[in-house]
């Protein structure tokens, strides 16, 4: 698995100030658990169906 450095030292030392001496003693899982918790995934084509199924469009309206 490749770590996208850039994103964290950006994270890191933008987001977080912190020091470059102390980006570069943290472990990425740590560092991870300093963001806070990840963001909710993107909706998945399941969801989305599921979705439109529940709430389908009225091909009676024009322009909603």
């Amino acid at each position: 698995m490749r770590l996208d450095w850039a994103a964290m030292m950006r994270a890191g030392i933008c987001g977080l100030g912190l020091r470059p001496s102390e980006f570069w003693a943290l472990t990425p899982a740590e560092l991870r658990l300093m963001l806070g918790p990840a963001a909710p995934a993107p909706m998945g084509r399941a969801r989305l169906m599921e979705l439109c199924r529940a709430y389908p469009d009225d091909p009676g309206k024009e322009g909603s």
